[in-house]
């Protein structure tokens, strides 16, 4: 089945980003990164619930960040009809908000791989633009989770300075994205709940 993929999360995670007023603090040392994407470290700077967000060194003030991971947890989606559902659900949303799609595409299933989802997308605002390339999966234990790399061009009329980093970056990211094997993903928060009251 041919999925439109996702998206809802660049904009949420935009619009989440800049109303924090201060990160949660890291469940991780502050000298050691959580992961590494594209040769870049990434260090974890907030969550709430099942998003969960990261910046490079030197980006910490999440209301004027360059390059964002986002990590969304989908507890719901269990199989791959649910996480294809989810996804067409973040597309629409984002197509309400004016985003203007660049692609989607969707990885069907094998018998040792579900199906996958990817769609980027670009989005103004005011002072930024902003271009979002998000991947949906079935992480172990079937929960759904998407994985967002945003990258934002602060300024007015910009779009041209974007379209040249499209262009200079956009394949190599999806490529990245859609091969990246160990993405650190986060324990869901109704499973923390669980182990929590389990504790003695």
């Amino acid at each position: 089945m041919k999925v439109s993929v996702l998206w809802t999360f660049a904009l949420l995670v935009g619009i989440c980003a800049t109303l924090a007023v201060s990160p949660s603090p890291s469940p991780l040392p502050a000298n050691k990164p959580a992961f590494v994407f594209r040769s870049a470290a990434y260090w974890h700077r907030w969550s709430n619930n099942d998003q969960h967000e990261f910046t490079p060194r030197g980006q910490e003030d999440l209301q004027k960040w360059s390059d964002m991971v986002t990590i969304n947890l989908y507890p719901d989606a269990r199989d791959g009809d649910a996480l294809a559902t989810t996804a067409n659900a973040v597309l629409g949303n984002y197509k309400n908000h004016q985003a203007m799609v660049l692609k989607t595409d969707s990885v069907p299933r094998t018998p040792d791989r579900p199906a996958e989802h990817y769609i980027a997308v670009v989005f103004g605002q005011p002072h930024f633009i902003e271009a979002a390339f998000a991947r949906f999966k079935l992480v172990e234990g079937g929960t759904g989770c998407s994985i967002v790399y945003s990258h934002r061009i602060y300024g007015e009329k910009v779009g041209d300075q974007m379209s040249t980093w499209l262009k200079a970056n956009g394949p190599a990211i999806e490529k990245a994205l859609m091969s990246w094997n160990d993405v650190p993903v986060p324990v869901p928060t109704s499973r923390r709940t669980a182990l929590t009251s389990a504790l003695p």
